[in-house]
């Protein structure tokens, strides 16, 4: 932390939004500028340069190679439990074993269907995206510090 010229604690991480601590005023009734004092570029401008990137791209890109192909899936899924419960109940009531039935059997796989997904999802992000992602925001803090970091 350094402090700023109006006296007040100003923060030297990345994350912290000066605009939204101070609701957008100085002491002295000025908004803050958009440069910093060291000459770098204001964060604004390195966060569009790293979202143009072809690293963030790259994990953008993955990211949805996976999401959407899987809510396609299980969305359909859902829907086609929906359909046949309300339009076919004598189908989903037909038993299977014992007590229990079509429509019981669907509605646990629903359940199963939903944990698989965020297992899926979960290993999908740790062996495809997190590290590119954990590589982004470094080289984005380094830019935003006036270092330079790696693009």
């Amino acid at each position: 932390m350094q402090p700023s010229n109006s006296g007040d604690v100003r923060y030297d991480d990345p994350w912290y939004d000066a605009l939204a601590s101070g609701w957008g005023e100085s002491a002295d009734g000025e908004v803050p500028s958009a440069r910093r004092r060291d000459g770098a570029a204001a964060p604004a401008d390195v966060y569009l340069e790293v979202q143009r990137s072809a690293a963030f791209q790259e994990v953008r890109s993955r990211y949805r190679r996976f999401v959407v192909p899987a809510f396609t899936a299980f969305f359909a899924w859902y829907v086609a439990y929906v359909v046949t419960a309300t339009s076919a109940p004598d189908l989903m009531a037909r038993p299977v074993a014992g007590a229990v039935n079509l429509g019981m059997l669907a509605g646990l796989g629903q359940f199963l269907t939903t944990f698989l997904l965020t297992w899926a999802y979960a290993r999908h992000a740790r062996l495809r995206r997190d590290r590119a992602a954990l590589e982004l925001r470094w080289d984005t803090q380094e830019l935003t510090r006036g270092r330079g970091g790696a693009s």
